[in-house]
């Protein structure tokens, strides 16, 4: 990979695992310095002492994108180790599957707060500091999940519902403040995510992902990318 990510200041939600763990990868060997977050202080040591080498910049802090008052102290400490901000990625996120009839308020108040209210709390953020470096981007990992719904998904479907219209509002909203914003709805994608379907080649990679995030980031300045449906190519039968 080229380095046309050289000084830009990026931030990965969920960026200890999985996609984010991916798409924090592919940045950093774009040349861009990264900020992650995640709720697992374990998954956070093992992509910093994974990904943060030969010269890479690659900080990290635990926070709950659920909660207003982590995502504020998480930004905090962007401004202090990057120092600004130029990209952000939401793609921490839930998955909690049932019925209507069986999902608890609890499951589904948490997977709402964290899959819809904690991109809105970063959004947010960032686009404040945004206002400060002239623009930036903002692309958010949504689902297809969020325009197909499904037996058992209400709440996931429910927040990745949302997610794609808030993305497509906040595209509106901001860009003429020279941000753009992107949302890129993965099929089934190789990952710990649902440990019920076991890993399988079949799948998108999570590198995949990472591409996808790369090739929005490379498109001239005249150019938005919205919105990116990818699935497997040769899903199970």
């Amino acid at each position: 990979m080229g380095t046309f990510l050289d000084g830009k200041l990026a931030v990965v939600t969920g960026g200890g695992r999985g996609i984010g763990l991916a798409i924090t990868e592919a940045l950093l060997e774009s040349g861009a310095a990264v900020a992650i977050c995640g709720r697992s202080e374990q998954s956070l040591a093992e992509a910093r002492e994974t990904l943060g080498r030969n010269g890479r910049k690659l900080v990290a802090r635990t926070a709950d994108v659920s909660k207003p008052e982590d995502v504020r102290a998480f930004f905090e400490f962007v401004d202090r180790e990057l120092g600004g901000l130029d990209i952000l990625v939401n793609n921490a996120g839930v998955g909690h599957f049932a019925s209507v009839a069986e999902t608890s308020l609890e499951v589904w108040e948490a997977t709402i707060r964290t899959n819809l209210n904690g991109a809105f709390y970063c959004s947010r953020e960032a686009l404040a500091r945004f206002r400060k470096r002239g623009g930036g981007f903002i692309i958010n990992i949504s689902s297809l999940a969020g325009k197909n719904a499904f037996a058992g998904g209400a709440a996931y479907n429910a927040s990745k519902f949302g997610l794609n219209g808030f993305t497509e509002a906040m595209m509106l909203d901001h860009r003429y403040d020279n941000v753009r914003v992107s949302c890129i709805m993965p099929g089934s994608v190789d990952t710990r995510f649902n440990p019920e379907l076991s890993s399988a080649d079949w799948k998108i990679a999570p590198k995949d992902i990472a591409e996808i995030v790369l090739a929005i980031l490379r498109m001239p300045e005249r150019t938005l990318i919205s919105r990116v449906e990818v699935r497997p190519s040769k899903p199970r039968r």
